[in-house]
């Protein structure tokens, strides 16, 4: 099988990962945080230095790190938990549902509140002038996709940020696809709130999700329960992480995903050149072809979305499946709106999407296999 599909989930997971998810569930079975025996507070240390692991990687604090169910209830916790009744949210044309759906939410319990769609002007992703021109006197919120899921594009986070601190502005970073791929550096890049999918790019377990917090302001809980501290409060604790933690945690998956860091760091060049090689050599090869490409030849961070004209995406990845045992996505990639601009609905695009660990004949064998499909298609 040749696995093409890691920008929904990563396939292999390095053997770092595997055993410390393995000593989780050997070692590690207590419910940290909620006891005081030896058990309990072993297990509570050992996520907390995972806690700390990540705050060094993003660039942020360990109290300001909250493990969350996955990127997607990191990225509804930031945006219910800054709601502003009244107010007016900037989000982009390559969101995924998990941003737009929370603003439909919020858009149907609050007639006053608002939000915009930011288009893409730049060759590459969106830049500040995007945001700039939907900004009004009632913007609270800005959210911004760093690296598209269905076909690569980046946005300048950096400038993005640099304007938004200047007016005062929170600033949302969707990384569901730049962690691994990108170094995060918060408190530089004035980002407020970092998303994060360890699944994916941090070849990590699924089941956990990240949300980082830079600064000081309001983030109110959207879920509720035992938190381990001040029990005796009918509220939450005001303390982060614990303020927006509820529950136990899963703590197979946030050990794995420490491990999946330091795999990251330090094969941090290496796992970059090679997806990028990996993806400009896949864009050169399928440009010679008789396709729709969506990708920009700049944008190299493993995901390239393709059609074949007259073919439905759909029927392209399941020839793909069945015929040559290979994994892509095709569809809307929940993110019909950005599928709108590139004039790609209803069907969508295939998504070829590649990890550290795909090799260059893999991805010779699925350009092989396009051409054996084109020249079925030019038979008929």
């Amino acid at each position: 099988m040749i696995y093409l599909d890691n920008s929904a989930s990563s396939l292999i997971k390095p053997k770092n990962v595997q055993k410390a998810v393995y000593n989780a569930l050997n070692l590690y079975t207590a419910n940290p945080g909620r006891s005081g025996h030896k058990q309990a507070v072993k297990t509570a240390l050992e996520v907390e230095k995972t806690r700390e692991i990540v705050a060094n990687h993003v660039g942020t604090t360990a109290d300001k790190i909250v493990f969350t169910l996955n990127c997607t209830d990191a990225l509804n916790m930031a945006i219910l938990g800054t709601y502003k009744q009244g107010g007016h949210v900037v989000c982009t044309v390559n969101e995924h549902n998990s941003v737009r759906r929370p603003l439909e939410h919020l858009k149907s319990i609050d007639e006053g509140f608002s939000f915009s769609v930011a288009e893409q002007s730049g060759k590459c992703g969106i830049v500040w002038e995007d945001i700039e021109k939907h900004l009004t006197s009632k913007t609270y919120l800005v959210i911004v996709n760093h690296i598209s899921n269905v076909n690569g594009d980046i946005a300048d986070i950096v400038d993005i940020g640099k304007h938004l601190k200047e007016k005062g502005i929170l600033f949302l970073v969707d990384g569901a696809q730049g962690g691994g791929h990108f170094v995060y550096r918060m408190q530089e890049m004035n980002i407020n709130l970092l998303a994060l999918a360890p699944h994916k790019g941090f070849y990590s377990p699924q089941g956990v999700g990240v949300l980082a917090i830079n600064g000081d302001f309001e983030i109110s809980p959207i879920r509720f329960g035992g938190s381990g501290i001040n029990s005796l409060s009918p509220n939450m604790p005001d303390e982060l992480p614990e303020h927006l933690e509820a529950g136990t945690i899963n703590t197979p998956a946030i050990l794995g995903f420490g491990e999946g860091i330091k795999f990251v760091e330090e094969n941090f060049s290496l796992i970059h050149t090679k997806i990028e090689d990996l993806t400009i050599y896949l864009h050169y090869e399928l440009s010679k072809l008789n396709l729709d490409l969506y990708t920009k030849t700049e944008n190299t961070s493993g995901v390239f979305a393709f059609n074949i004209p007259h073919l439905s995406s759909n029927d392209v990845s399941n020839y793909l499946d069945e015929k040559w045992n290979i994994c892509t996505r095709s569809g809307l990639h929940c993110a019909p709106l950005k599928h709108k601009s590139l004039g790609t609905l209803p069907d969508g695009a295939v998504r070829v999407s590649i990890s550290y660990f795909n090799t260059y004949q893999e991805i010779e064998r699925l350009v092989l296999a396009i051409k054996t499909l084109l020249k079925h298609q030019n038979k008929n």
